[in-house]
């Protein structure tokens, strides 16, 4: 307990025969939909549409819990052979029915009156907007070649080369202070009490990349080629474009968060200015104390037991379901705790409905951070668990929205320690706020900036590492400004960031910005309306999976294609920067 994360409830290991019979038993399911596939008959839809779609329901959960346990076992030990062998397997079989499922949205798309084929069915009634979704999205789609053809040569591009990413980045090895460390265990000194440590892992993590960036830029170039490539074949403006229409979010929503992000810059640099004035600093704020704490921490170094027990605590006084489901993630070792080599850095929250469980990954110190780090991984968790009761094709929330109930639990661990605390402790808890809100407003506009370069040049061009760099250094001063010292920037952000890395998923970025600002007017809904609020927020997390951005937002009373919602959100982070530095002032 308190180590790593159990996979039992999946498998007892490669060997399991039980994985053999899952892997067989798949296969069958995929010639049952191929077969209701080249069934189908437009005279007969209901039928043959309920038909497929419960063959479909079936293999679905089958292939997610096979496809998450090796993902799973990838990211907390690489290299992991056994299950990339497995994996490999698995991709190909899903890979081979790629033509039927292209053909089954297309009858899907084709039906003249939808309505009247799902109307009094409960199982095609619970998917009618999966059904809308596909029906508008059908001029996108290839042809049934195409898309086999696509689907199968992905496995070797795109895929292989995030495969290749995270390999590299998980086994890289760290020269720090005449020992041998992991990227991800450097990385986490960049919040050390000690000046000189935060300096030298920066340094450190700097010289780490020489080794392996040359591999990773013809990685990230032969994706984003790949995703060009893609976005122009099925109709799409950009891959911007296709991105907003995959997050089910409109361009107007996109502008109006970016139009107030960018009207509320000034103050962030203000904030690193003043900051890197507290630390001496007389050109900006170098790259590596961003992240520097200020203030006095209470000196505790938190177990994983007692982070445990604080969150429990303190996830009470908001909702009892989401505290249960938190006690349940510690006991039943639904979590991941620290850094090891061959593990991968950062920290994710992978949903499993299907099992009514997640899986957690985080990579903790002790800290306060690690503290937060696990809250809004739990976030993640519990918005898993408003969506267990959806059948098994309605479970997949969007990038945008993704990022809220994560933020939500951070807000609300954060609040509250900052509301019990006094002086020195108070300072660096809402330092440390105003500091996450940094990342998540300037940094990803930094990283938004860069994919969106990347991708419009990466049209007729190869982007060497040398380039790369440069990109990123141009998003970095463009976003910071004069909050950070130009000579101290971080030129290798796009080697460490695994969002670039993904073939079907672009610009992982702007959502972090989303669900930081969309989670603030949520809570400050919550603190108006009380227990009230609750139910809202419940509803419009499990709506997520059967709904537009836009609509989950009016369960609450919010219009996102506004920039005032913005704008109030945005406000709620000015005061604490207001805050901290009259506070702060001599």
């Amino acid at each position: 307990m308190y180590q790593e994360w159990s996979l039992q409830d999946f498998y007892s290991g490669t060997d399991d025969p039980a994985l053999e019979n899952d892997m067989a038993r798949l296969e069958e399911l995929i010639a049952q939909f191929k077969a209701a596939v080249a069934a189908l008959s437009p005279a007969n839809a209901r039928e043959s549409l309920k038909r497929t779609v419960a063959v479909e329901e079936e293999m679905s959960v089958l292939a997610r819990k096979l496809g998450s346990y090796f993902n799973l076992r990838r990211s907390a030990h690489s290299p992991d052979p056994d299950g990339a062998r497995y994996s490999t397997r698995l991709q190909n079989m899903m890979a081979s029915k790629t033509k039927e499922s292209v053909i089954f949205r297309k009858f899907i798309g084709a039906l003249a009156d939808p309505e009247s084929v799902i109307a009094g069915d409960e199982m095609l009634e619970a998917y009618r907007f999966h059904f809308s979704q596909i029906q508008s999205n059908a001029s996108h789609r290839l042809s049934d070649e195409a898309e086999d053809v696509f689907a199968r040569m992905n496995l070797s591009g795109g895929r292989a080369w995030g495969d290749l990413f995270a390999y590299l980045t998980a086994n890289v090895t760290v020269d720090y202070k005449g020992e041998k460390t992991s990227l991800s265990a450097v990385r986490g000194l960049a919040e050390s009490d000690d000046a000189a440590e935060r300096k030298a892992a920066y340094e450190a993590e700097l010289a780490c990349y020489g080794k392996i960036r040359d591999s990773i830029a013809f990685a990230l170039n032969s994706i984003k080629a790949q995703v060009n490539t893609e976005a122009e074949l099925r109709g799409y403006e950009s891959p911007l474009d296709m991105t907003l229409n995959q997050s089910r979010m409109k361009k107007e929503t996109l502008d109006a968060m970016f139009a107030a992000m960018r009207e509320a810059f000034p103050k962030f640099h203000a904030y690193l200015r003043h900051k890197a004035k507290l630390l001496g600093y007389r050109n900006g704020l170098p790259w590596y104390e961003l992240l520097a704490p200020m203030g006095k921490a209470d000196g505790k170094n938190y177990t994983a037991e007692e982070a445990h027990a604080y969150l429990v605590e303190h996830f009470s006084s908001f909702a009892p379901d989401l505290a249960e489901m938190v006690d349940t993630a510690f006991r039943e070792e639904w979590i991941d705790f620290y850094p090891r080599k061959g593990k991968v850095g950062g920290a994710f929250c992978s949903n499993l409905p299907f099992m009514k469980q997640s899986r957690i990954l985080t990579n903790f110190t002790g800290t306060f951070g690690s503290i937060t780090t696990l809250a809004h991984e739990l976030g993640h968790a519990y918005h898993g668990k408003q969506i267990e009761g959806h059948r098994p094709l309605n479970t997949g929330y969007t990038m945008p929205v993704a990022e809220t109930a994560s933020n939500f639990n951070e807000l609300i661990i954060v609040n509250h320690a900052i509301e019990n605390a006094e002086g020195e402790e108070k300072i660096r808890l809402i330092e440390t706020q105003i500091q996450d809100m940094t990342q998540i407003i300037i940094d990803i506009y930094s990283r938004f900036l860069f994919e969106d370069e990347v991708f419009r040049r990466r049209r007729n061009t190869f982007l060497f590492a040398d380039d790369l760099e440069q990109i990123m250094i141009r998003a970095q001063k463009e976003a910071f400004g004069d909050g950070l010292d130009p000579a101290y920037l971080h030129p290798y952000m796009w080697c460490c960031k695994s969002h670039y890395y993904r073939a079907g998923l672009s610009y992982y970025n702007f959502p972090y910005a989303f669900g930081g600002l969309f989670s603030r007017g949520l809570y400050a809904r919550y603190l108006e309306e009380g227990e009230a609020f609750l139910p809202k927020y419940r509803a419009l997390l499990k709506a997520t999976t059967v709904d537009t951005v836009e609509n989950v937002a009016r369960i609450a009373g919010i219009d996102l294609t506004e920039p005032d919602f913005w704008r109030k959100s945005l406000a709620t982070v000015t005061e604490q920067i207001d805050l901290f530095i009259r506070e702060t002032s001599v």
